[in-house]
């Protein structure tokens, strides 16, 4: 059995997934179970992960998965061979393609650093990126370990001079310093959140912050 708050989050989860493949972020959920604190989204999604209602997916931000929904629904288990072998619309075929896209440098995931500090090329599976221009980040810092970008990952964004609340974004700060973050709107500010409870928001006004692009995946590797 699962507790009122575990089903909401539950479907709240499955039905974003349904509507853009990507799982909601700890804040979105915080705010819609009407939550104090991220704290309490972590609790849930571990007591559902141990239930086996969802696992968790290496190397992705926002690595959650639907396996199964409860009875009561009329659900049943979802087999992940057969969502494997179905790519997602937005996903060029075939997966095993390669794309070379530009790497700038590194970027700050807790103080911004100087962006774009110089241009290489990242090779990137076509399949973690969608439509669009790509470009390659590596990753500098802690404050977006919740999230699930850690320190040396490389942060694949799209272009784009726009965003919604709560998109992870590459913000530029007075034309000069770069940050990843979660954006919002907050009474005519732009307010850059973290996504480590050590850090701090960031609050500038509107005209000193430029969305350079949006997070579309990860690359991370072992050693």
């Amino acid at each position: 059995m699962l507790t009122a708050k575990q089903h909401e989050l539950l479907l709240f989860i499955h039905r974003r997934l349904e509507e853009s493949g990507i799982s909601p972020s700890f804040e979105e959920m915080k705010e819609a179970l009407d939550l104090k604190s991220k704290s309490g989204v972590h609790r849930l999604i571990s007591a559902l992960e141990e239930r086996g209602f969802i696992r968790r997916l290496p190397n992705r931000a926002r690595a959650l998965e639907v396996v199964k929904m409860p009875e009561n629904l009329g659900g049943k288990p979802i087999d992940p061979v057969a969502k494997a072998t179905t790519p997602p619309p937005s996903q060029p075929e075939p997966a095993n393609d390669v794309i070379e896209i530009p790497l700038h440098g590194r970027i700050a995931a807790g103080v911004p650093i100087e962006a774009l500090e110089d241009s290489q090329t990242l090779p990137v599976p076509a399949a973690l990126l969608g439509s669009g221009e790509h470009y390659a980040l590596e990753v500098s810092g802690d404050s977006m370990v919740e999230a699930g970008i850690f320190d040396g990952d490389f942060a694949l964004v799209k272009k784009a001079d726009t965003a919604r609340d709560g998109d992870i974004v590459v913000a530029l700060v007075n034309d000069e310093e770069a940050t990843l973050k979660y954006l919002y709107h907050d009474g005519g500010k732009i307010r850059l959140d973290p996504a480590n409870a050590s850090y701090d928001p960031q609050v500038y006004e509107d005209r000193q912050v430029k969305v350079q692009g949006k997070l579309a995946g990860l690359l991370r590797r072992y050693h």
